[in-house]
């Protein structure tokens, strides 16, 4: 559907981005992703025959795009910048019917059979509802879907955006996306846009480009560009870091360790998060591979103690826990399910409790006595973690339905 061989893209011959090569089939989503500054409006200026190309071809259906004539490109491609535009009291009918201007006669007069494509494609991003409302009056979420309701009513095979989820919130972001997706799967038209919201572009975009310091770095599907490890370079994050698996970016925690935190079976990564998110540092474990605790773990840059994928907890790593155990002073069990596997988890915080070390648990009530048997009543329970982290904030621990500071002395009853 379009390609760029070979392409060199600039202002005034200073190249920006060189060397950009694109195959986009029918119904596909393409992403550009990259920092502010990389080159992404540039290279979609190009590809669509706003901006000269300084090297290189842009072909549209095997066409030059320079030799189609601008009539004849209007019915093929349609842009959707991201520069706002005044546009007066016009109602949202009116700025979507512009996108037929290509298929109209001199008079720009509108048939039948104009109106029911307008009134499709507001349907198409779900705004019909909005067809006599004026423009000015939208939403940014809003606006952008009939941005997009514009574009589509050309008829396009092809549609290039540029950001168009930028300013909007989460709703309106999802939405946008897709909207796009449907339009590749069931009107296959090819989408190329740009992006900087790297879990949308992984997480919703069939191919991605990832540009830096004026070169594609890599492209690819999402599966193949995660597998590079590139990403994290790309906007050279400081103080977090990108979990290319998850798709999600975690906080560093601080070197300042106070606390060891179970989990398992993703019960420590609410626990984790709001543990950095306090300014505190931890040990987190004994984690095994293939659990997704571990992942979120290593991307708050906790120091982790790994276990090889659904193997025993070996007395290795009990005894390394054990080791970090002795060196702080609170130590929180998630409520993580038992088995066999992790057991020695278990005896860890048993260990904990004959240190005086300070306990807490997020396990249920009412499995207290079978989790810990004759020392269920040194842990002090919690309902959530929103009440773990009052607890700690406040230094006051609640067992028993007593409270007591950090010395374990009773203040008050409660």
């Amino acid at each position: 559907m379009i390609v760029a061989e070979n392409l060199d893209v600039g202002y005034d011959k200073k190249v920006v981005v060189d060397n950009v090569n694109i195959q986009g089939i029918k119904g596909q989503l393409i992403c550009l992703l990259g920092p502010n500054g990389s080159g992404k409006s540039t290279i979609l200026r190009t590809l669509t025959g706003l901006l000269a190309p300084l090297k290189g071809t842009v072909y549209i259906n095997e066409d030059n795009i320079k030799n189609i004539k601008k009539s004849d490109l209007a019915k093929k491609l349609a842009v959707v910048l991201t520069e706002q535009v005044s546009l007066g009291l016009l109602t949202v009918f009116e700025i979507t019917s512009m996108g037929r201007y290509p298929h109209t006669n001199y008079l720009g007069k509108l048939t039948d059979e104009d109106i029911e494509i307008i009134e499709e494609a507001l349907c198409s991003v779900n705004a019909i509802h909005l067809k006599d409302r004026y423009y000015c009056e939208l939403s940014d979420g809003e606006k952008q879907k009939i941005m997009i309701a514009r574009a589509l009513v050309q008829q396009p095979e092809l549609i290039v955006l540029d950001e168009p989820t930028s300013h909007l919130d989460i709703k309106h972001k999802v939405e946008v996306i897709s909207i796009l997706h449907k339009l590749c799967r069931e009107k296959k038209i090819t989408v190329v846009l740009a992006l900087h919201d790297i879990d949308l572009a992984i997480k919703g975009c069939q191919t991605i480009l990832l540009i830096q310091n004026g070169k594609i770095i890599d492209q690819g599907s999402p599966e193949e560009v995660i597998k590079t490890g590139t990403i994290q370079k790309l906007y050279e994050i400081e103080g977090a870091q990108y979990n290319e698996l998850l798709g999600s970016l975690e906080f560093s925690s601080s070197q300042n360790v106070e606390f060891f935190v179970t989990g398992g079976n993703g019960t420590g990564t609410g626990v984790y998060r709001a543990i950095s998110r306090a300014g505190y540092g931890m040990y987190c474990g004994v984690l095994h591979s293939n659990d997704i605790d571990i992942h979120v773990g290593k991307s708050l840059n906790c120091n982790v103690i790994e276990q090889g994928a659904f193997q025993k907890i070996s007395s290795k790593n009990f005894e390394i826990a054990k080791e970090k155990i002795k060196d702080i002073k609170y130590v929180i069990d998630t409520g993580f399910p038992v088995g066999d596997i992790n057991r020695f988890n278990i005896d860890l915080i048993i260990e904990a409790i004959k240190m005086n070390k300070t306990v807490f648990t997020l396990c249920k009530k009412d499995e207290l006595k079978e989790r810990y048997g004759q020392f269920n009543n040194k842990v002090h329970h919690c309902s959530s973690v929103c009440e773990l982290m009052d607890c700690i904030s406040n230094k006051k621990i609640k067992r028993r339905g007593e409270y007591f500071n950090d010395d374990l002395q009773v203040t008050n009853r409660g």
